[in-house]
């Protein structure tokens, strides 16, 4: 058995997808500029707190042994094809879409524990980074819900209800956490 997907699910996925990778392509050039230059500036170092330079020098933007935008270029590229795949009327085996649920689930995983380090540790914020981490917030619940709602992740028939009419809940909770997050750990900066 295969699904597809709407039009509209489609469209968030390219749309997410694309996003995500516009910030991993931007964040990898000022990464390449910043080992070639050292002293080089990225155009969203825009103050203390705004500051992607201080963010690409940490060790936590080459967790892996290699600079974490590159995962985006490819990850990105993928959801933005699979997105595109089921514009044209696509559809997938459960197989498939679990693995894409999964690849998001480590997505959104390790956005939060960049987030996190962004926040606590590294003290400073990324605003393209910020823009990856919201796409792949929407993309994770959007992705989670379709997957249980056709039924290829076993849930309640509640869940299945309110996820049919208020996907959009999850996605505009998370992200609002995270704002309130940001706003109150540089509280002082933003109203001074």
């Amino acid at each position: 058995m295969s699904t597809g997907a709407g039009r509209a699910f489609a469209w968030m996925l390219v749309t997410t997808g694309a996003a995500g990778l516009l910030a991993a392509w931007v964040i990898t050039l000022d990464k390449f500029k910043l080992l070639e230059d050292p002293n080089f500036q990225p155009g969203c170092s825009l103050n203390p707190v705004v500051s992607c330079g201080n963010i690409m020098k940490s060790a936590q933007a080459a967790v892996f042994g290699f600079p974490n935008p590159l995962l985006g270029l490819v990850a990105y590229a993928m959801v933005t094809a699979i997105g595109t795949a089921l514009l044209a009327g696509a559809r997938y085996r459960r197989w498939y879409w679990l693995g894409l649920n999964a690849g998001t689930l480590f997505g959104v995983g390790f956005c939060m524990w960049l987030m996190y380090q962004s926040l606590y540790e590294i003290h400073a914020l990324c605003l393209w980074c910020a823009l990856a981490w919201t796409a792949t917030i929407v993309m994770f619940w959007y992705v989670t819900s379709h997957t249980i709602r056709n039924g290829l992740l076993p849930a309640p028939p509640a869940l299945r209800g309110f996820l049919d009419e208020f996907t959009w809940v999850l996605p505009v909770l998370h992200i609002g956490i995270i704002g309130m997050l940001v706003l109150t750990r540089w509280w002082d900066f933003w109203t001074s």
